[in-house]
């Protein structure tokens, strides 16, 4: 069942359905000229979404709080772990209690992090497309706001961290996407610039993380956030993994509008 089911009956859903029919191409990727593909993790890469709602509801529960549905706690993933602990215990928790709460969730979820935690199907081929398409070897990272070790130790346990030369997580740098200094770091370490970068993203953070840092972006339509993508749009919009890898291998005959 398609994520957006959960959801028939909200009126903005219902639009994004509407949003959705097609892929849309607002400006055509320079594919021969890219060097460097950075991709987001949770929702884009992989369906990490059971788990992060089984650790967050841990928490809650060992506090003494109520549960959260999953289509709730699925509209808080994406801004870095804290922020996703004083979402799901709102505002007025004090600073002590969501650091002692955030500890809890972060030992809870290493070790059920793979629990239910796959990637999505055509994920392996997008990444063996994306890093030789079109007879061109190019570099592949992770940027995410999910800490560093736990996004490692789900690439390794997944079997697709040596797809990647580098990974770096919410508390890799004093600053989160979309703060653009995670992407300015890879580019640096790759020897790329920002018209031959692009980020992959499932949501309006790391649109606005390409946009901050000057770099193509391609949103995901299959991840946790779809919604916000009609917000602030991408460079080009796929719906599956297999359009992801078309779009980052095929070259499109279209002029590419100049850069921004």
């Amino acid at each position: 069942m398609p994520r957006c089911a959960r959801h028939d009956n909200s009126k903005k859903n219902v639009a994004w359905l509407y949003w959705r029919v097609m892929i849309r191409t607002l400006r055509p990727l320079p594919v021969k000229n890219i060097k460097l593909i950075l991709f987001d993790l949770d929702g884009t890469l992989i369906d990490s979404e059971l788990d992060l709602v089984a650790a967050v509801n841990a928490m809650l529960r060992h506090y003494g709080r109520k549960e959260l549905p999953l289509e709730v706690i699925g509209t808080y993933i994406g801004d870095g772990a804290p922020m996703l602990i004083r979402r799901a215990l709102g505002d007025s928790a004090h600073s002590g209690f969501l650091q002692e709460a955030l500890n809890y969730f972060l030992l809870y979820y290493r070790e059920h992090k793979l629990d239910n935690t796959r990637p999505y199907e055509g994920i392996s081929k997008v990444l063996q497309q994306a890093s030789h398409g079109d007879g061109i070897l190019r570099k592949l990272a992770v940027l995410t706001n999910k800490p560093v070790r736990v996004s490692r130790d789900i690439l390794a346990g997944l079997g697709l961290a040596d797809f990647f030369t580098q990974v770096y997580g919410g508390n890799s740098f004093e600053t989160k996407k979309p703060d653009p200094l995670g992407a300015n770091t890879l580019m640096r370490e790759a020897g790329a610039t920002p018209g031959e970068t692009v980020m992959v993203g499932d949501s309006g953070v790391d649109v606005l993380t390409a946009r901050n840092a000057g770099l193509w972006s391609v949103g995901v339509n299959y991840g946790f956030a779809p919604q916000t993508l009609q917000q602030i749009p991408p460079d080009v919009l796929v719906d599956t993994p297999a359009e992801l890898a078309r779009v980052l291998t095929v070259s499109d005959t279209a002029k590419p509008e100049e850069r921004r």
